[in-house]
């Protein structure tokens, strides 16, 4: 039995080391024109080779070449954060066109007589609205403020400890999200933290220019917004930043989208800051989030 198999194991051996002569010969003179001799063994090397040098020839290709960018799960993240930046700017792209039809057709409703200068506040009423929200207020409403503030006149307790004046102003959320850590001042956190979902638009919360728009190895990507009436709003751990410095942004405006980044960053969210001449603000007491 055991002779049988090793008959058997060099049976198979000799048969795949046996070299075979392949010949061409001259159809009219018969005569031998070339020839090689090949083993099966050698020829199953051959394919093997020819199977490994084709695999890396086509990883290198895909690799080192844009085909890669065609194939499933190859996308670079540059790419994909390009695609999200012109989608962006496709969005507000549209909205522009919008303010300027509506612009464009105000303009001709008066220019035809069929709408009054004075019936509109601003033509461009798309990008900024400032409405007047003075209603007037009747006998009652005025007799009641009279008595309400002749008997508060003397109360210690009414007295407004906070200094600083948003009469008149609206601000907008920075973000749809829920607030994961709060404003304290005496952990020199001067912020509120707002988790989101990924990839979502970053508001400037009042009309400003933007002062600063770069990276800060703590913060990561951080763009702050100076506004008129003294306020300064911060944002911080943005993936991109959509404006640049000394560009005019409007109250609502897309100017970053929520990220990660930064050392102070455990996970993708927008830290928001609001200082108001030069000392931060608890942002709570102005928007509601």
């Amino acid at each position: 039995m055991g002779k049988k198999k090793q008959v058997n194991k060099k049976s198979f051996w000799h048969r795949m080391r046996f070299k075979y002569k392949l010949s061409f010969f001259n159809e009219g003179t018969l005569e031998e024109v070339w020839s090689f001799r090949l083993s099966r063994l050698s020829a199953l090397a051959t394919l093997v080779v020819f199977a490994l040098i084709l695999i890396t020839v086509t990883s290198l290709i895909i690799i080192k070449t844009p085909i890669r960018n065609y194939l499933p799960g190859y996308l670079d993240v540059e790419i994909r954060k390009a695609i999200v930046e012109n989608a962006l700017r496709a969005d507000s792209l549209e909205r522009q066109m919008q303010i300027q039809a509506l612009y464009l057709n105000n303009v001709a409703d008066i220019l035809a007589g069929t709408m009054t200068i004075d019936s509109i506040r601003q033509i461009d009423s798309m990008a900024r609205v400032n409405p007047n929200y003075d209603i007037p207020r009747t006998a009652e409403e005025l007799e009641f403020i009279r008595d309400f503030e002749e008997a508060e006149k003397y109360n210690l307790a009414s007295l407004n400890t906070n200094p600083v004046s948003v009469e008149g102003v609206f601000f907008y959320k920075p973000v749809n999200g829920t607030i994961s850590s709060h404003y304290d001042a005496n952990q020199k956190h001067y912020g509120v933290d707002l988790v989101s979902g990924p990839q979502e638009s970053v508001l400037s919360a009042l009309d400003g220019t933007v002062v600063f728009s770069g990276f800060d190895p703590n913060f990561g990507n951080v763009i702050q917004v100076q506004h008129k009436n003294g306020f300064l709003s911060i944002y911080k751990h943005n993936d991109l930043l959509l404006k640049e410095v000394g560009d005019r942004v409007v109250a609502g405006e897309v100017i970053a989208t929520i990220g990660n980044t930064g050392k102070l960053s455990t996970g993708p969210h927008l830290h928001f800051e609001l200082w108001y001449k030069g000392s931060p603000v608890n942002p709570e007491e102005y928007i509601a989030f």
